[in-house]
């Protein structure tokens, strides 16, 4: 594979003809070589999955860079900046995939179930005292989800702070954008908050009682 400096990959990027598809041959396998070992914490190669998400990772990347170029500033190696963004792009592809066959309905109708990351997860070696104050600190925060917010209001809380789906791809079910869902979590956290105080609990009680190792 030919060696480009930085200003010979920009050069032939913004190129037409053979120089272009030459460089983003040489890229994609840039990236497509980089990618196992930056995502083997969280998809290891063996998994069934993982040559389709390098693929689609790898597309993807390629777009990203030819319409990101001009925002290179040369402060790296052009292909450590790639490699950057290839893995972002996956780590979010991997997020959105977990979630894909589960729907915000049902989230919030099994939000008893146990989440599957986030805010309250429960943890190996909790005593059982713990155990069940956990459970019923659980049920009453599940009741002032219900009796305090906007049908709305409570998807996002549970979908993000409960069940730890990303912002992103909560934004995307409800139709809206990550400005618009932070904007929504920050009026329905201060209303919990609100909330919380005339029960006689803070945040810090409740969080208190899910970070107990």
């Amino acid at each position: 594979m030919l060696k480009r400096t930085n200003d010979q990959w920009l050069d032939d990027l913004q190129a037409g003809g053979d120089l272009r598809e030459s460089a983003l041959a040489n890229l994609r396998q840039v990236i497509l070589t980089g990618l196992p070992y930056a995502l083997n914490k969280w998809l290891p190669t063996g998994d069934p999955r993982f040559a389709s998400l390098v693929e689609e990772v790898a597309q993807d990347t390629l777009l990203r860079v030819l319409d990101k170029l001009e925002t290179f500033e040369g402060r790296s190696q052009f292909t450590t900046w790639v490699h950057k963004i290839a893995v972002r792009i996956a780590l979010t592809e991997l997020r959105r995939k977990r979630w894909e066959n589960v729907s915000l309905e049902e989230l919030v109708e099994g939000e008893e179930s146990p989440p599957k990351g986030g805010l309250m997860m429960d943890h190996q070696g909790s005593s059982p005292e713990e155990q069940v104050e956990g459970a019923e600190m659980m049920q009453r925060v599940q009741r002032i989800l219900a009796e305090e917010l906007t049908e709305k209001q409570r998807q996002a809380m549970v979908a993000v702070a409960i069940q730890g789906m990303p912002l992103e791809e909560v934004a995307r079910r409800m139709g809206t954008n990550r400005n618009a869902l932070y904007k929504l979590m920050h009026d329905t956290r201060l209303r919990l908050k609100r909330r919380l105080a005339k029960e006689g609990l803070t945040p810090e009680d409740v969080l208190a009682v899910f970070e107990k190792k």
